[in-house]
């Protein structure tokens, strides 16, 4: 559910970052000033502070503080900039000839961003999947010390406070496997979308 809310939200963050840019399709100096900034902030703040300053919300939103569905929203909250800056990361590798070239045949803003940005800048965008997901697995398991749930509290209740050194094992290996399965995953998915890629 973090992973998707942070994508709902991110991926808009990223495009307005890139075309209000200066010498891109709707430049616009404040607004992306301000997108920078707040993007800036939001991944400035380690998630464990922020999770902690987000309980408040947390609790307003979800009713209550602990447990697994108190993390979606500051994981959503902490992944947002962090995909924002990777989806602004990934359209700014799209070749500017191509946007060059829509322009000169009429395209609207909207139309360079569905037909030429998100499309050349698809495979990149993939790549940064897991990289994210990867990201929200440690963020998951470190919400695990304040009640959060999943691996990372399972190997702190059971791994450090029983003194349960295979239990920490486990874990430890789950969390090995989860993430090597989830970026080979994506490497072979963005390999296949990649055009570019000719062998």
């Amino acid at each position: 559910m973090s992973f998707f809310m942070a994508y709902l939200l991110g991926t808009p963050l990223g495009i307005l970052v890139v075309i209000t840019a200066p010498k891109s399709i709707a430049p616009h100096k404040g607004v992306n000033e301000v997108l920078s900034w707040i993007i800036n902030i939001g991944r400035s703040i380690p998630f464990i502070i922020l999770m902690v300053a987000l309980m408040p919300l947390t609790r307003w939103i979800v009713g209550t503080t602990i447990g697994p569905v108190a993390t979606i929203v500051p994981l959503t909250i902490a992944a947002t900039p962090f995909v924002a800056r990777m989806i602004e990361q990934s359209l700014v590798e799209v070749d500017s000839g191509l946007i060059e070239m829509a322009q000169a045949m009429g395209a609207t803003s909207s139309q360079i961003i569905f037909k030429v940005l998100l499309p050349e800048g698809l495979p990149s965008v993939v790549r940064g999947i897991p990289i994210t997901i990867i990201n929200l697995i440690g963020s998951y398991a470190m919400a695990g010390a304040i009640g959060g749930g999943g691996l990372g509290d399972l190997a702190i209740r059971y791994g450090y406070h029983r003194r349960q050194s295979d239990i920490m094992i486990v874990t430890i290996v789950l969390l090995i496997i989860i993430v090597e399965i989830i970026q080979l995953l994506g490497n072979f998915v963005a390999n296949r979308i990649d055009k570019r890629d000719v062998r």
